[in-house]
């Protein structure tokens, strides 16, 4: 089987190699392609793993959502790319309903790329369940955990288990911490990573070296060490959105819903009228059921229905910085449950560099969230008091933030019904509203809302639910290793400052990036790299080739400098400066792919620095303090 696989794949990427990129389109499947033994689930995992497979151009998707009339309205519609609403798209296009999806920005553009990067079940909601006896929460972890395993095995290439190791400064807190978390792993059962385990303070040290012997005017007496799950937020995000497309659905990024269509009669809302935001054309797209999986922005599509509609959200701000790969271990994280004023701080490794956070304090809703000084000087603050080593501003790479959208249900009476758990609600006929929840509950949030939207709209699906086994786009076939493939098959042929064209390694670190960012489709890129010279490196110390800002541009939907450098490749996220950098770079090579002329070119570079000045590395820090 493994052996076939491989074949196949090596056809599709010779194809690829022949310099045309115009693969064969998704050939169509029907359930007795494997005879009658053949299920749906068989079906839509073929599509999604087959390896000559393409998405539809956008121009395709565009003339899906136009094709839509009152007469032949789509199933669903659904309006917002980020974790939940592309949930929504795939959950629905496996079940064999017609569906759309409309973002106004790009997949992931919200909260589902500023996220902690975490898939987690909930320790905090654990110690909540037993100390104030609520089943509820404890409901909510059993949940969780379950989705978290599942997370990670439906896309184990972007995705993977993180130990997190939490220090103990007496011996209460040793037994506490450990009583807990091995309570923790009872509660995942067979969901379980790995187990927990204590650690002394000298193996403690010598497994995070930058950790403090000393700290809080206490000796470190040992600490727990227990595993939850680690992504790469925006490109399990993408690889969700391309998964829904493969399976039918329409997705388009770039298309804003301007207002919705009601039906004169009964006043059910029947679609959208959608500004294509790159084009600036408009066109209204009808449903039988619109959901509204807009994130924090929900409320503002909520009142496109009713203007009078209470609010659903209550916006939370997190705050996250990023240093240098020194101040943690590479595979190992730092998580304190309580800080001197009762906050939770962590800090991750996360590709190559760290991730340290966060904060959670009211804010109000804006495309472009900026952190403010004093959070990350809260940040620093709190994880020095944990470090042997010199916490400095000027170590801060990027910091950023993101909007949790905290879900308020409109049926109650008052705002302590303030939820980490999500809501599904349909106030007015034919707008299904989903929000709250978590990342690691994306696939469950987005059967929920399938469900109530298949009821609203009294659909008849093909199937039920087919997602929990689902594997998305990239996974099929992917093993750890499977980067060695790239390492020994491929040269990254580039050109050089006089214009020449010379062959490169595809070294290690390259060759392991783009296993975990692409999974199998990895080759695709390393062809590129191969075949059309684009085989060097955006920014000096950062394994991101050129290849990728072409392939993206073909295979993911990539239609800005900014979609690129911040949702497809990660490098706003990880150094802003470095980002700025290579933005000159990326639009050259996406002009190519995209036929722009200088004026769009210009747009895209002006663009490009006005969001990266959101992200406040050292270098665009407003320091206000007279501390530096």
């Amino acid at each position: 089987m493994a052996t076939s696989i491989r074949l196949r794949r090596l056809g599709a990427i010779a194809v690829v190699a022949g310099g045309a990129y115009t693969i064969v389109r998704n050939p169509s499947f029907s359930s007795n392609d494997r005879g009658d033994k053949s299920t749906a689930l068989d079906t839509f995992r073929r599509k999604i793993a087959d390896p000559f497979a393409v998405v539809p151009s956008r121009a395709t998707q565009e003339a899906a959502l136009i094709g839509s009339s009152l007469s032949n309205p789509l199933d669903i519609l659904v309006v917002g790319g980020g974790a939940t609403g592309c949930g929504v798209a795939l959950d629905a296009a496996t079940r064999g309903l017609r569906v759309g999806l409309v973002e106004r920005d790009d997949f992931s553009s919200g909260t589902s790329s500023r996220s902690t990067k975490l898939i987690h079940g909930g320790v905090r909601y654990l110690e909540k369940a037993v100390f104030n006896l609520d089943y509820g929460q404890l409901k909510l972890v059993f949940h969780a955990l379950e989705e978290r395993k599942q997370v990670i095995d439906n896309a184990p290439h972007l995705c993977h288990s993180l130990p997190c190791m939490t220090p103990c400064f007496d011996w209460f807190e040793a037994i506490y911490y450990w009583a807990g978390l091995k309570m923790y792993d009872l509660v995942a059962g067979r969901h379980l990573l790995h187990l927990s385990r204590y650690y002394s303070a000298q193996e403690s040290v010598e497994l995070f070296p930058t950790l403090a012997r000393n700290g809080k005017d206490k000796t470190l007496k040992g600490t727990v060490v227990y595993y939850d799950g680690q992504m790469n937020d925006s490109r399990l995000n993408v690889a969700i959105a391309c998964s829904a497309a493969l399976a039918g659905a329409a997705v388009l990024n770039h298309a804003e819903v301007v207002s919705l269509l009601k039906d004169e009669g009964d006043g059910r809302i029947i679609g959208a009228r959608i500004r294509n935001n790159l084009s600036g054309k408009e066109f209204d797209a009808y449903a039988k059921v619109v959901v509204n999986a807009a994130g924090p922005f929900c409320d503002a599509v909520r009142k496109l229905a009713d203007k009078d509609a209470k609010p659903m959200i209550c916006p939370s701000s997190g705050v996250h910085v990023v240093l240098p790969d020194y101040y943690s271990p590479d595979g190992m994280g730092l998580i304190v449950p309580k800080t001197k004023d009762g906050r939770v701080v962590f800090m991750l490794p996360w590709l190559g560099r760290t991730v340290a956070g966060t904060t959670d304090s009211n804010t109000s809703i804006t495309m472009l969230p900026e952190p403010h000084e004093n959070e990350i000087e809260f940040i620093l603050d709190a994880i020095s008091d944990y470090l042997n080593v010199k916490v400095r501003r000027t170590d801060v790479l990027s910091a950023w933030s993101g909007i949790r959208p905290l879900a308020i249900d409109p049926k109650a009476k008052s705002t302590e019904s303030i939820s980490r758990d999500h809501v599904v609600a349909e106030e007015h006929p034919g707008l299904v509203t989903i929000t709250g929840g978590k990342w690691t509950t994306y696939r469950s949030m987005a059967e929920d809302a399938v469900d109530a939207a298949i009821k609203s709209g009294k659909l008849n699906p093909a199937n039920k639910c087919l997602t929990y086994n689902l594997q998305l786009i990239g996974a099929d076939g992917w093993e750890p290793a499977s980067f060695t493939i790239l390492a020994q098959q491929y040269v990254r042929m580039k050109r050089s400052h006089g214009g020449k064209v010379v062959p490169g390694v595809m070294d290690t670190a390259a060759a392991k990036h783009l296993s975990h960012a692409y999974g199998v489709l990895s080759e695709r890129v390393a062809a590129i790299a191969q075949n059309e010279n684009l085989g060097k490196r955006l920014a000096h110390g950062y394994p991101f080739l050129e290849a990728e800002v072409a392939y993206c541009a073909r295979e993911e939907y990539c239609e800005s400098a900014v979609d690129f450098v911040a949702r497809r490749c990660r490098l706003a996220f990880l150094d802003t400066d470095a980002a700025q950098r290579a933005l000159p770079r990326i639009i050259e090579i996406l002009a190519a792919e995209h036929k722009w002329n200088r004026s769009r070119q210009k747009q895209e570079l002006q663009k490009g620095k006005q969001f990266l000045e959101t992200f406040k590395s050292s270098k665009n820090a407003q320091f206000h303090d007279g501390k530096h």
